[in-house]
């Protein structure tokens, strides 16, 4: 049994497909299966059912794969110890980063990070909060961008700072006359959000203590993948919305004048790093820390923890 023939199981399994696989691993199909097959032989099992489209592990291969899982886990914080030890910042970093933040905070700090640590392969992957959570400790990303808490004992949040969350409202709503805006002045048959899977979702809802009951109070309800859709939505219709504060600074001076803030203390949302508790990179994720607090706005640096609006 090898490194090598763990690695390319694991590949298998994560794209049930031995071509795709052989592509993720850089070998041809023909040198992934016959190290699989021979790695079969040894065991004396086999690992997958090939007569399925797309292939999947038989039961004693979903057992040997857990633990090829957790081996090269180890093996992969073996490496990080050693770096860690010497005191490099370098080599392959896989950052996850949920769609509210992403098209925000990665423009503020992504190229200054590149510049200050060219030896570190950054690689950024968008996804939900879920996906994100999953893949984190599947081992298949180093950290993630998200908004906390998340309440998971096998999850360290490394909290970095808190946006204003802000009311968009359509001209036509009958918010838009108001200076600073309480929760309850939201129409809820006017009210467009995210759609499932997105925490700023669960966190519209629970502005607006609609979280049990929102269903029932949508005469239409539309769900958007992305606050763009969503502010464009406003913009064309008789909505309102709500946006954390990094999705306002790019905003036109018109559509500044569709922005109503919360009256004091206004609702924040905590952003945090966060990384499985077995992790090591302590590094690494310090860095990336201190570049995302040098480069984000002053106000957002200076926002205080306070009237955070959960999650869940």
């Amino acid at each position: 049994m090898t490194l090598v023939q763990l690695e390319y199981i694991l590949a298998v399994d994560e794209y049930r497909h031995f071509a795709a696989a052989a592509a993720h691993c850089y070998v041809t199909q023909p040198t992934l299966s016959m190290q699989i097959q021979k790695l079969e032989a040894e065991l004396g099992i086999k690992l997958f059912d090939r007569s399925r489209q797309p292939v999947v592990p038989t039961p004693i291969g979903e057992v040997m794969l857990d633990h090829a899982r957790q081996i090269m886990k180890e093996v992969s914080q073996l490496e990080d110890v050693i770096k860690e030890k010497q005191g490099l910042i370098h080599g392959e970093l896989r950052l996850g980063i949920i769609p509210t933040l992403a098209p925000y905070l990665l423009p503020l700090f992504l190229q200054s990070f590149l510049d200050r640590f060219p030896e570190v392969q950054l690689k950024v992957k968008e996804m939900t909060t879920d996906l994100l959570v999953d893949a984190l400790l599947k081992g298949q990303i180093d950290m993630g961008l998200v908004v906390t808490p998340l309440q998971n004992n096998a999850i360290r949040e490394t909290p970095l700072f808190y946006e204003e969350m802000m009311a968009y409202v359509s001209k036509k709503n009958a918010a838009f006359k108001k200076t600073y805006m309480l929760a309850n002045d939201i129409d809820v048959h006017e009210l467009w959000l995210l759609e499932e899977g997105h925490c700023f979702r669960s966190q519209m809802l629970n502005l607006c203590e609609l979280q049990q009951a929102h269903k029932d109070l949508l005469l239409f309800e539309y769900e958007a993948g992305s606050l763009e859709t969503l502010k464009r939505m406003v913009e064309t219709n008789r909505g309102i919305t709500i946006l954390p504060e990094l999705a306002t600074y790019d905003l036109s001076s018109s559509q500044q004048r569709l922005i109503r803030h919360f009256k004091s203390p206004a609702p924040m949302r905590e952003v945090s790093l966060i990384t499985a508790t077995t992790f090591v990179k302590e590094k690494q994720l310090q860095a990336l820390k201190e570049v995302i607090m040098l480069n984000i706005p002053d106000k957002i640096r200076k926002n205080k923890a306070k009237n955070v609006v959960p999650v869940n």
